[in-house]
């Protein structure tokens, strides 16, 4: 892991979680509208991901995809049905998970700033290819990110240390003059070792505070920061 070199210059940020509220608030309403509880629906995609050899990880099988997204709803029926005794019809999955989701304006508003202050600012993402349009119908690319790199496009996805050495490359900085905004500890993790700063999303006001001590202050000499909530770069 290479030391910190000088200030932030390129920001990217992570998409669900961070530009949208946080998905366990997502969840539930859209379980209520399935009619299937949460902790079910969860259980359901950790096996069809163990299916897969993927583990727990249960976003692994359609963001790179290991599946397709019709063959991903198929089997998720089949265990639903099998384990639980639920029968739903999970088809058009992207469409009715996207329904109704707002999204994170404040944060939206500090990238358009930092944006329009010369700072670089990319998305990176793990996104399942069917979900591509959906996001892009509520958070328009367009004049605010300067690239995005996504899981399905690169055949990696995060934590992995591939997709944070492409999205360096791809904003033109080193590593260690990334940061990564992101809603999962695990990921923060993985840019860490990759020889990024990481900021952990807790909300918006917060969070922008330390990106902008990250980009004017610089890093501390020690090496890439993982910014924990509260806590100083």
């Amino acid at each position: 892991m290479a030391p910190a070199t000088g200030p932030v210059r390129a920001v990217w940020t992570d998409y669900g979680g961070v530009l949208t509220p946080p998905v366990a608030e997502t969840l539930e309403p859209f379980c209520a509208r399935l009619g299937v509880p949460s902790a079910t629906l969860l259980a359901a995609m950790r096996q069809v991901a163990r299916d897969c050899g993927a583990g727990d990880d249960v976003m692994a099988p359609l963001d790179t995809p290991l599946l397709t997204q019709e063959t991903w709803e198929r089997r998720m029926e089949e265990v639903l049905a099998t384990h639980s005794g639920i029968h739903v019809d999970l088809s058009d999955y992207p469409a009715r998970w996207f329904a109704d989701r707002a999204v994170n304006q404040p944060w939206l508003d500090t990238l358009h700033r930092l944006r329009r202050r010369g700072v670089f600012v990319g998305l990176l993402s793990n996104m399942p290819p069917a979900w591509d349009r959906h996001w892009r119908l509520a958070v328009p690319p367009e004049g605010l990110f300067d690239a995005v790199v996504l899981s399905y496009e690169s055949g990696c996805r995060k934590p992995e240390q591939e997709i944070f050495r492409r999205a360096a490359e791809r904003a033109g900085v080193p590593g260690e003059q990334c940061v990564l905004v992101d809603d999962l500890a695990v990921n923060c993790a993985g840019a860490a070792q990759a020889g990024w700063h990481a900021v952990l999303f807790t909300d918006a006001a917060d969070v922008t505070a330390r990106v902008e001590a990250l980009i004017t202050a610089g890093a501390a000499s020690t090496g890439p920061a993982v910014v924990a909530p509260g806590g100083r770069p």
